[in-house]
């Protein structure tokens, strides 16, 4: 969850706003496991983190989010990383880690996916945007997109799935963020809002 989690979890924050309430069960799958990347791969260590964390958030905008992050799902299918279900349609959302790759909708009456095309030029690995965009919101004066209220509120809502499976009740937040407007439409790529 605090490896991966704070890419989802902003991402659906900036797509639906603060999480009210979030329910939570974690365990620790193994309590050893080996290293599968460098420069440590092949080392074992002890595990003392919950590995496989599934959550319910309840937003206040009125979603309810199916949240799994795990590091002991061997083998699965390739699902998007991120898939909203509304009442008229499907959303799928690009994978928050590769900062690149398509929005798709289906909907309801429908048999296919549709791919909806970016509408600003940083479609393909974008890592980083973030601090240009907050760097360039400093420079010019202006408020930025990435505020440490969004950060405060991503961390309150892991501790909190964490402590709801520990308490086994839902968990309250006490934290808020306001949803950062989205980037202008078709702003060309090198060019900040």
């Amino acid at each position: 969850m605090f490896d991966m989690g704070p890419y989802y979890l902003t991402a659906l924050a900036t797509l639906l706003g603060p999480v009210r309430r979030v329910t939570g069960a974690t365990r620790i799958s193994s309590p050893r496991r080996v290293i599968s990347s460098a420069p440590l791969k092949g080392t074992a260590i002890d595990v003392h983190v919950p590995t496989h964390v599934a959550a319910l958030l309840d937003f206040a905008s009125g979603p309810v989010v199916t949240l799994v992050t795990s590091f002991d799902i061997p083998a699965g299918q390739t699902l998007p990383n991120i898939e909203l279900h509304g009442t008229e349609a499907t959303m799928r959302i690009p994978d928050p880690n590769d900062f690149s790759g398509d929005l798709l909708i289906r909907k309801a009456s429908g048999k296919d996916w549709k791919t909806i095309p970016s509408k600003f030029g940083y479609a393909e690995n974008s890592r980083g945007l973030g601090l240009a965009e907050m760097c360039a919101a400093i420079a010019a004066g202006r408020p930025h997109r990435a505020t440490a209220a969004t950060a405060l509120h991503v961390l309150d809502i892991m501790h909190a799935i964490h402590d709801s499976s520990v308490t086994g009740r839902h968990i309250d937040l006490h934290t808020d963020m306001t949803r950062p407007d989205p980037f202008p439409e078709n702003l060309p790529f090198g060019q900040l809002p």
